[in-house]
């Protein structure tokens, strides 16, 4: 689509921004850690025993932030450390109360979409979710980028196997 004109690009920026904003406000409601404190909840709730310097990759945050952000996680009593694959490597867990909020999380997150597109039709919504499994191919231009577009995803609703940002850089 060569020529979108500036209102359709317009919308669709009005679009991700509106979304974004409700987003961070379900967030704000569940935990005071921030978008990134809750993308490392979620991110460890997909993918138990994650190591740090993985964690850092998708977050987007050098090692240092990271192992910073770890310890605030830890001191809240989100995360704990155990021994990882050696000596000297940490895996993160999430503590039962972590979970608890990462599954809020993740759940705040589907219930804004609901509510944002309920009043679309049953066909609307399938048309929807085709034309946005394309843009999302398309964003995922590196394993990286495709591992930050998902780092706050339900991997229950929609499986590696499923997911179209997996399938472009598999």
């Amino acid at each position: 689509m060569d020529d979108m004109d500036d209102r359709s690009a317009n919308l669709v920026s009005a679009l991700v921004v509106g979304l974004a904003d409700e987003l961070d406000e379900a967030t704000r409601r569940v935990t005071a850690q921030g978008a990134t404190g809750a993308s490392a909840l979620a991110t460890i709730l997909a993918v138990p025993g994650e190591h740090i310097d993985e964690l850092s990759r998708v977050l987007g945050i050098t090692g240092s932030g990271t192992v910073r952000l770890v310890d605030r996680l830890a001191a809240e009593g989100l995360v704990e450390r155990r021994p990882g694959r050696d000596r000297r490597s940490v895996s993160l867990w999430l503590t039962e109360r972590g979970a608890e909020m990462a599954t809020a999380i993740v759940a705040g997150r589907r219930a804004v979409l609901r509510r944002a597109l309920e009043t679309l039709t049953d066909e609307q919504a399938r048309q929807l979710t085709g034309l946005v499994e394309q843009v999302l191919a398309t964003l995922a231009v590196s394993r990286e980028r495709a591992d930050r577009i998902c780092r706050l995803c339900d991997y229950v609703a929609c499986p590696q196997d499923d997911c179209p940002v997996e399938r472009s850089v598999s």
